[in-house]
């Protein structure tokens, strides 16, 4: 008889990080901690397109909820995949994007929310077309073209969270005020100090214990505000076009396809900084996979009257820093986000967690996102090439729209959708300036032999960590040494 294929004496190869399934208690905090994070960034352009537009402030409150239950089904499909040709499957959440919120308030005020709905819904199934082409850029990011898009996306969201900190608003009169500031501080502090001399689950569930710690310190000095909470409705169950039938119009149409394809450029980056830091390949198919998953999303939002979707780039900082690379768990994430848009109280019930709060821990999720680009780089080889131009032109003409936000307020408003992006603009340079200045030699044709790369190592016990247990341990042995020598008197 022939021996069985599978020998059960040897064990079984340990799953990847990126499938790895956890108990269902971690997931569900590891799901909550991503939800927290990203909520502030997915409410922000319901919100203010809602009241671009003129909807009550009911009506606004239906939109976020709608929102959330459309971006849970959107974060399963993209993390676990549907069939052959929808998700990803990298632990990446969706969500909607900030590089079409300008185009939609113009469109808004012009054509209503029935204009933006028509647009939206072209704009997806423009994305499912165009998603077979775009997705074969893969073989233009060498290692020095993606860690310095990496580095740039760590470096170009950083100023979101330094606007948290100062109370969300710059246009508020008490923007940066001393209380904000020193809360943010504290809420650093606490997370930084978990992170340090934690392990294990509480170790990687810094930032949450962090943002509730944080939020019981404001409470002493600021009651926090529960009045949307009292407004908003136990029970939401999302219909579509509630709110406006969907229109269709040239202008609109064409504008919003434009930003698509910035928008799919983005998405790309944050799949590849993702898989760089799950130890996962990311090849042209599951760059097309996501680039579906992201159009067909897009394409059923604009049936509920809401907005093009994106992965959302804060949350691949939290997946370095905890090193829970799961996409279970960003699936779970999916769920809790499905069921605050049903239960519409659950959502309103996160906004109660103060900006400052929030922002104190963003500065480290968003440096992670920066750090895992600059590690890319360490293995850039910069000898007898022009890599280090590549990596100077990428950071200093991609961080251009962000340290000064009006330089290219003098351009055509068609120009400024893609200029207002750093991200865009960086991708754009890196490309360009590496074929350019190092070649074609630079590009190389899909490999699917290549060796893999490894995912990042998980936190380890740190030097102040050793530190302080070392000073702990010899502070102990004096006072048994002390209590010996009393004794002995």
């Amino acid at each position: 008889m022939k021996e069985s294929a599978v020998n059960p004496s040897q064990p079984l190869t340990p799953p990847a990080p990126v499938d790895e399934v956890l108990p269902i208690p971690q997931m569900f905090i590891y799901g909550l901690q991503h939800v927290l994070v990203m909520y502030a960034g997915a409410v922000a352009v319901p919100l203010v397109v809602g009241s671009a537009v003129g909807l009550p402030a009911e009506q606004i409150i239906l939109l976020i909820s709608t929102d959330l239950f459309i971006c849970g089904f959107s974060t399963i499909a993209q993390s676990l995949g549907i069939g052959r040709w929808i998700g990803c499957r990298l632990p990446l959440i969706q969500g909607c994007t900030f590089a079409a919120l300008v185009p939609m308030v113009l469109i808004g005020k012009e054509y209503g929310l029935g204009g933006i709905s028509g647009a939206v819904i072209v704009a997806g199934i423009f994305t499912l077309i165009c998603a077979p082409w775009i997705s074969r850029l893969v073989r233009f990011f060498p290692k020095v073209v993606m860690g310095s898009i990496v580095t740039l996306i760590g470096l170009s969201i950083m100023p979101v969270a330094g606007g948290w900190i100062g109370g969300g608003n710059s246009e508020l009169s008490d923007f940066g005020n001393l209380l904000s500031l020193l809360l943010a501080a504290v809420t650093l502090f606490i997370i930084l100090n978990i992170y340090t001399f934690a392990s294990g689950l509480i170790k990687n569930t810094a930032v949450l214990l962090g943002l509730i710690a944080g939020s019981l310190i404001w409470s002493f000095f600021r009651p926090l505000d529960f009045q949307l909470v009292h407004a908003t409705p136990w029970f939401n169950l999302p219909q579509p076009m509630r709110f406006a039938t969907p229109e269709f119009h040239l202008l609109p149409v064409a504008l919003l396809s434009m930003v698509m394809v910035v928008v799919m450029v983005e998405t790309m980056s944050s799949m590849m900084a993702t898989g760089d830091i799950a130890g996962k390949k990311v090849d042209p198919t599951m760059l097309r996979n996501g680039l579906n998953a992201c159009g067909l999303a897009t394409t059923i939002c604009g049936l509920f009257n809401l907005f093009p979707y994106a992965a959302f780039a804060q949350n691949v900082g939290l997946i370095g820093m905890t090193g829970v690379r799961s996409r279970f768990v960003v699936a779970v994430s999916g769920i809790i986000l499905i069921l605050m848009g049903l239960f519409s109280k659950m959502a309103a019930l996160v906004v109660v967690i103060p900006k400052p709060i929030l922002g104190g821990a963003g500065i480290v999720m968003f440096g992670m996102v920066a750090v895992s680009g600059i590690r890319t780089l360490g293995h850039v080889n910069y000898r007898n090439n022009n890599n280090s131009m590549v990596v100077a032109l990428t950071l200093g003409l991609g961080l251009m729209p962000v340290l000064v936000p009006g330089l290219f307020a003098q351009f055509p408003p068609m120009m400024q959708l893609f200029l207002h992006s750093g991200i865009t603009i960086g991708t754009v340079i890196a490309i360009l300036a590496n074929l350019t200045l190092n070649g074609a030699k630079s590009v190389k044709p899909a490999c699917n032999t290549c060796e893999q790369p490894g995912p990042d190592p998980l936190p380890s016990n740190t030097a102040a960590r050793e530190v302080a247990v070392r000073t702990v341990r010899m502070w102990l042995l004096l006072r048994k040494v002390q209590k010996q020598q009393v004794q002995e008197e």
